[in-house]
C-alpha cells in the first residue's frame, strides 16, 4: 500500500493533536466533517505542548505555564498509552472521547474526565494510571517529533500533512477555526487550505482572533 493511499484507497490526512488544546479540538471536528464530503481519511497522532515549550517555560505566562506542567502531560501520556497498547485505531476515539469531555462539556483534564473516556470508548480505565507515568515518552516525543519536523519549532497544534503532487507530504499547522464548519463549508476550507499550502514558498495568513472556541 502506497504512502498515498490508505487500506480504503482513500488519502490519507496525518493529523497531529494535543489532546488539552480546545483550538486542535475544532480542527478535529472540521476534519471529521471532512471525511463525510471528501475522499480522505485521517490517522490520528499526538504531539505534546509540554514538550513543544518544555525549553521556554519561564518566557510564558504563568496561566499557560501551569496547564503545561500539571495538567497537560497526563491525557497525551494516556493516549501514547492507549495507542502501544491497544493499537492505533483507539487513538481517534479516544482523542474523540476525551475531547468532548474536556471542551464540550466543560470537565477539564482531570483524572475523572480521563478514565469517564476511557470507559466511553471500552478502554480499561487502569490506562490512567500512566498520566503520572514516563513509561511510553519516548515514543510520545518521537511521534511529537515526527509532526513538529514537517512545519518547523515556531508552530503549536495540530499540525496536518498530505500527499504532495511530488510525493513528498505538504504540511501545515491549523487552519485555526471556529465553530467548525460542516457540509460544503468544510469542504471549501479544506479545498483553499490545500490550494494555498500547495504553493511554494507559502507560509501564513492570519488575523486576530475575536472569539474563543465554540463548542457545538
Amino acid at each position: 500500500m502506497s504512502d498515498n493511499s490508505t487500506a480504503t484507497g482513500r488519502t490519507p490526512v496525518d493529523f497531529w493533536f494535543d489532546p488539552v488544546c480546545p483550538w486542535a479540538w475544532m480542527t478535529s471536528r472540521w476534519m471529521l466533517e471532512v471525511e463525510k464530503v471528501r475522499d480522505v481519511e485521517v490517522r490520528w497522532h499526538v504531539m505534546s505542548l509540554s514538550v513543544l515549550n518544555e525549553n521556554r517555560l519561564d518566557d510564558l505566562p504563568e496561566e499557560y505555564r501551569d496547564l503545561l506542567e500539571n495538567k497537560a502531560w497526563g491525557p497525551v501520556r494516556v493516549v501514547v498509552a492507549a495507542q502501544q497498547k491497544h493499537g492505533d485505531a483507539v487513538v481517534g476515539p479516544l482523542y474523540t472521547a476525551l475531547g468532548t469531555r474536556f471542551h464540550n462539556r466543560g470537565e477539564g483534564a482531570t483524572r475523572e474526565a480521563v478514565v469517564a473516556a476511557l470507559k466511553d470508548v471500552g478502554l480499561p480505565e487502569e490506562l490512567a494510571d500512566y498520566a503520572d507515568s514516563d513509561a511510553y515518552d519516548t515514543e510520545l516525543r518521537a511521534s511529537h517529533k515526527e509532526g513538529i519536523d514537517k512545519v518547523g519549532q515556531e508552530v503549536g497544534t495540530p499540525v496536518i500533512a498530505v500527499p504532495g503532487s511530488d510525493g513528498e507530504q505538504l504540511a501545515f499547522f491549523g487552519p485555526v477555526v471556529t465553530p467548525a464548519p460542516k457540509g460544503e463549508e468544510a469542504a471549501k476550507l479544506w479545498d483553499g487550505t490545500l490550494m494555498v499550502a500547495s504553493i511554494p514558498g507559502f507560509y501564513e495568513i492570519k488575523r486576530t482572533r475575536t472569539q474563543g472556541p465554540i463548542f457545538d
